[in-house]
């Protein structure tokens, strides 16, 4: 069967625009442009329209999935069975989120008691599975199973105390760093400031601290391009000069 651009958008539950971006930026071209100048989808476009839905839906960006759908080595089956597994998790993190609402709502009812810890429990382990998804496999290579084992039980057992300084924290280092960056330079007293309060973050994250860790953090952050673009979002080079600070603070003797 084939499809106008109106039909495939009222089929899919997207709008005619949408479809038409797909088509200029080449992740969904149609199949043929008929005599009248309109666009016709037919269904090998209908299956891969699905596809870049299912990873839309994942979070995946627009640029990265049109690299897996447009490449030569794209395997539908393959990528449907992904999908259903990451799907899988998403409403694992769903239910656990749920079952931590019911349970606030329960206890505000005054039928259960809920300890504080277990208020969060659901967002901390949600954070958790969403760094497993986006970096698990290159920091257990870096650092060892047992090393991520105990940084993830580290954060599900923080009370909301810690849970709420850690966030703090990490806003500061940000704010810190980005007043850094402006004036230049990684050894200065800001720049070093950053550099020690990045280290009392990870600490609360790691059994103990390790000066070679912390570089080699550091130096990953510029290495692996979804690190790079998290710190260079706002100011390109910030990752570098992130490194750079470490690298200085680390390698000093006290």
């Amino acid at each position: 069967m084939e499809y106008t651009v109106q039909k495939l958008g009222r089929l899919a539950g997207i709008s005619t625009r949408t479809l038409r971006y797909y088509d200029e930026i080449g992740i969904l071209k149609p199949a043929r442009i008929n005599s009248s100048g309109y666009r016709i989808y037919g269904q090998e476009e209908v299956d891969k329209l699905q596809q870049i839905l299912f990873y839309r839906e994942l979070g995946v960006s627009l640029d990265s999935i049109k690299r897996i759908v447009t490449s030569p080595s794209f395997d539908g089956t393959k990528a449907l069975r992904e999908h259903r597994e990451k799907l899988l998790e998403k409403r694992e993190q769903l239910e656990l989120l749920i079952a931590n609402v019911d349970k606030t709502l329960a206890m505000r009812e005054g039928s259960i008691n809920m300890t504080d810890k277990e208020k969060f429990e659901g967002f901390k382990q949600k954070m958790i599975d969403d760094n497993e998804k986006k970096y698990g496999e290159e920091i257990r290579k870096k650092y060892g199973n047992k090393t991520i084992d105990q940084s993830n039980a580290k954060l599900m057992n923080m009370t909301q105390e810690q849970y709420e300084e850690v966030t703090k924290l990490e806003n500061e280092v940000k704010e810190t760093l980005a007043l850094a960056f402006a004036t230049g330079d990684p050894a200065s007293d800001l720049a070093q400031k950053a550099a020690d309060l990045h280290k009392q973050w990870l600490t609360f994250y790691w059994s103990e601290y390790n000066k070679d860790a912390h570089a080699g953090i550091a130096q990953m952050y510029v290495d692996d391009e979804r690190f790079k673009a998290y710190y260079d979002v706002k100011q390109p080079g910030l990752a570098e000069f992130l490194r750079d600070a470490i690298h200085i603070y680390t390698s000093r003797k006290n």
